[in-house]
């Protein structure tokens, strides 16, 4: 059952940092329509809200799942959802004109954008690692049969 939570997990953190790449896509081809493409914009609001929040939610509720009793990895799970809900705070509302300060604030919610997908790629790196997919070097030994390979 653990390998069943691994697994989705896994693909939901990666999912979210695959999803971060589309949504800096959009964003830029809403900024440099000069704000015309207002589908761009939606579609970046719809993917953000619905698909990586939500993720994150599950990314951290199937954490208890995938690394039972480790609290601290399961805190950092959390960690991700917390750093996402205070990303999404930082939008301002659609009728707000924000003030040149709180343009700076609100700029913050770009910054968390890759602080949530470093924080993410660490979760999927470590599912990926837990789950056998990855093979892993000691002490610049490669994994395999131990012998180093040859020199050239």
């Amino acid at each position: 059952m653990r390998r069943i939570f691994l697994w989705i997990n896994f693909v939901l953190a990666s999912a979210i940092v695959l999803l971060i790449f589309v949504q800096a896509y959009l964003i830029a081809t809403y900024t440099m329509s000069n704000q015309t493409e207002e589908g761009a914009l939606d579609t970046h609001g719809l993917i953000g809200f619905l698909f990586i929040h939500g993720f994150e939610l599950l990314v951290f509720l199937t954490a208890f799942g995938a690394w039972p009793r480790a609290w601290k990895w399961i805190g950092f799970t959390f960690l991700l959802f917390v750093v996402g809900t205070v990303q999404i705070f930082l939008v301002p509302a659609e009728d707000d004109v924000p003030s040149s300060t709180a343009v700076w604030v609100h700029g913050l919610h770009g910054l968390l954008a890759l602080v949530v997908m470093v924080m993410a790629a660490v979760i999927a790196h470590r599912g990926l690692r837990d789950l056998g997919l990855r093979r892993e070097h000691h002490a610049g030994v490669p994994a395999g049969d131990g012998t180093p390979p040859p020199r050239a």
